[in-house]
């Protein structure tokens, strides 16, 4: 049976199994057997041997996919932008389908995870915050963005965004959700950073449509 000799090799190809079976079966049809048959011949031992369950591999995952299609490093070069509009830009391309917002969305049960949500609180607050705090600070620079406070706007657009609008934390149906977008939009408006304009509130109702 052939063997990789390179651990970073057998991670990106127990990665790329899961990877196609949670975006075609979806993550909770998935099992941890049926990504091992997925693994081009390495067996259940390789996969134990760097993953415990498929809720690290979910984890694992996301992280890889948020790296691989940072918005945060495509919009740097974008050197005719403005913060604001850098903002919305992200907004945007986390709006499209894209193969980071389908892990994301198999990634929503796990929520329901305390390990798997402290982890998502942890990387908000340890790579998110930060980032949107530097455009924000970028948009004061630039007179995009009116806020006394780019730190403390970081931390609510994350927690809005990221939690909030999380159904498996605060469930919501369509009504709701277009309601709680809504809301962000006066919150964020209020605060001198009105990131959500018409263009990309249409495109969020558009998709909670999907709820119904």
């Amino acid at each position: 049976m052939p063997r990789n000799k390179y651990p970073e090799e057998t991670v990106q190809t127990i990665l790329d199994a899961a990877f196609k079976l949670f975006t075609e079966k979806g993550y909770e049809n998935t099992t941890v057997l049926d990504i091992v048959d997925q693994m081009g011949g390495l067996t259940r031992g390789a996969f134990y041997h760097h993953f415990k369950s498929k809720e690290e591999v979910m984890s694992a995952l996301t992280e890889h996919m948020f790296y691989k299609d940072n918005p945060f490093e495509k919009v740097k070069g974008e050197e005719a932008l403005t913060g604001l509009e850098k903002l919305r830009q992200i907004m945007k391309n986390s709006l499209v389908d894209s193969d980071s917002r389908r892990i994301s969305i198999q990634a929503i049960p796990l929520l329901k995870n305390p390990k798997f949500l402290a982890e998502l609180v942890e990387s908000n607050r340890d790579m998110i915050v930060p980032a949107y705090q530097e455009l924000i600070e970028e948009g004061i620079a630039d007179g995009s963005v009116h806020t006394s406070y780019p730190k403390q706007a970081a931390e609510i657009l994350s927690f809005l965004t990221n939690f909030w609008l999380a159904p498996t934390i605060f469930p919501f149906d369509r009504e709701e959700g277009i309601a709680r977008v809504r809301m962000i939009r006066k919150v964020t408006d209020d605060m001198g950073i009105p990131i959500f304009d018409d263009e990309i509130m249409y495109l969020i109702e558009a998709m909670l449509k999907e709820l119904e």
